[in-house]
């Protein structure tokens, strides 16, 4: 037997005995796709988080001891305007009216924050936890052990409250939950995912993707070789297979080829194996953004809020930032709508957003020595684009105008700051980059022109799943025929 026999026998058998177990993990795959497209896994978005928070009113505030350089918040807890301050071994609340610390978060201290975030519903108490099915971003680390607090009645559903705030930190409707066990949950295999960081379940998920991209790249081989593009069988057809299950698998694998495999392969790029997409550089630095902020006439927050209640503006959040060296106060309302508050000569000045040159010359700090190409994009670009809530990256804040730099590190960095708040909404190096072609094009369609597509995109994209739903599923009925499932009960028929 030469090379070039063996080689293709090779690939048959690799084609044969991969979709034995390879088909049912990739209907599963496209199956709880579909789900996916319409429900996500549970996050807590900011328009979520600020839709409840009530108004802040120019009260008399105590500000708390902190160091130079703390981040700060003024928002509500519990229906009662707080201070969180963040601190090295995690944030800390405080009583904005007396600037007290809280003490430890309790059960009932939890349960009050989830009846104010959903008040119509009836709080219970589960547990403290450290992490479960719906728990595993890692954002949630800086706030375990986290508060499940069932939520019953007419909005039922789970509320996670964070143990260093009592703030809710992430919200799982019922419902959302109940699609997610056949979407998002099955279709990262987080039955086998047990904390937020576990490469446990990071490689079971690369090897099986890779095993099922072989599958898929093998089939493509296979019915190419068995296509008659010229001349046809003595059946008549250009496929040689006359049996029903293996004549359809055959034509609607080259129908679908192309879709299957670069949607497992894409699958497999979200993985980031090997860490191929992670950036070699230390990413940018945005403490030295800030800069040492001076900004006393902005400290008391009661000032920032009647300028804003001046300019018609109710909000129910305010952070204080710097930009290179002059601080301002980010204020945000019930609709997750901003505006900047900076002192002047006059007074304090409400604008809706920076201008780009004051935060080009603060952005010059990200990345120490470097120099960058600025420019103000009044839309959306391939990197840089708004998702829809339901979507893996739809909680990300993506406002315009926004500013972007490219720096000539040698990572080539491209930053990305949304001038309504001033803040670094996307830093990403020239191989998350492509990393970003690889997945969220390949997975998803995510370029901002097929994206305006809206419900046509999700047809085209659910029609080609269907395709590959099919697929698989002649491709299990064949397997089982292999492994000789189902002969007996065909014997008794025939008696």
């Amino acid at each position: 037997m030469n090379l070039r026999t063996r080689c293709r026998r090779l690939t048959y058998l690799a084609h044969r005995w991969l979709g034995v177990t390879g088909c049912v993990l990739m209907l599963l795959w496209f199956l709880s796709g579909i789900v996916m497209l319409y429900v996500g896994y549970p996050k807590l978005t900011p328009a979520e988080r600020l839709a409840g928070l009530p108004v802040l009113t120019p009260d008399t505030y105590q500000v708390p001891d902190m160091a130079p350089g703390q981040d700060r918040v003024l928002t509500s807890v519990r229906g009662q305007p707080s201070y969180v301050i963040a601190a090295k071994d995690g944030p800390r609340v405080y009583d904005a009216l007396t600037g007290a610390p809280y003490g430890a978060v309790t059960a009932d201290m939890a349960m009050a924050a989830a009846h104010a975030f959903w008040p119509d519903a009836i709080p219970r108490h589960e547990a403290l936890i450290q992490e479960d099915r719906w728990t595993h971003s890692r954002g949630l680390d800086r706030h375990r052990p986290l508060h499940k607090v069932q939520m019953d009645g007419h909005q039922a559903g789970t509320l996670y409250v964070s143990s260093a705030t009592g703030q809710v930190v992430l919200d799982a409707p019922l419902a959302q939950q109940r699609w997610n066990y056949v979407g998002a949950w099955l279709h990262w295999l987080y039955p086998v995912r047990d904390r937020s960081v576990d490469p446990g379940w990071s490689w079971i998920v690369i090897i099986l993707s890779a095993a099922c991209t072989l599958l898929a790249i093998s089939g493509v081989v296979v019915g190419v070789w068995r296509w008659r593009f010229r001349g046809r069988y003595k059946s008549g057809a250009r496929t040689p297979y006359r049996e029903g299950w293996m004549r359809w698998h055959h034509i609607v694998g080259l129908l679908f080829s192309a879709f299957v495999c670069t949607w497992i392969f894409s699958g497999l790029m979200s993985m980031n194996p090997g860490g191929i997409f992670t950036g070699n550089g230390q990413g940018p630095d945005l403490r030295a953004m800030s800069g040492p902020v001076q900004a006393a006439s902005l400290a008391d927050p009661s000032p920032v809020l009647r300028a804003l209640q001046d300019a018609n503006f109710r909000p129910v959040e305010l952070t204080w930032r710097g930009m290179g060296g002059e601080g301002y106060v980010l204020a945000r309302d019930a609709n997750a709508d901003s505006r900047i508050v900076r002192a002047g000569a006059g007074g304090l000045i409400v604008q809706s957003a920076w201008r780009p040159d004051p935060v080009i010359d603060g952005a010059r700090a990200l990345f120490p020595g470097a120099s960058a190409a600025a420019r103000v994009l009044e839309r959306y670009d391939a990197y840089y684009y708004a998702r829809h809530a339901e979507a893996m990256n739809g909680g990300a804040p993506r406002g315009l105008p926004v500013l972007q730099l490219d720096f000539d590190t040698p990572a080539h960095d491209r930053v990305y700051i949304d001038l309504r708040t001033g803040e670094v909404s996307l830093s990403l190096s020239r191989a998350e980059r492509v990393g970003r072609w690889l997945f969220y094009f390949l997975h998803s369609w995510d370029t901002p022109v097929l994206l305006q597509a809206g419900a046509g995109r999700d047809l085209v994209i659910i029609l080609l799943s269907l395709g590959g739903l099919a697929l698989c599923a002649t491709g299990i009925v064949l397997s089982g025929r292999r492994l000789g499932l189902g002969q007996g009960r065909r014997k008794t028929g025939g008696r």
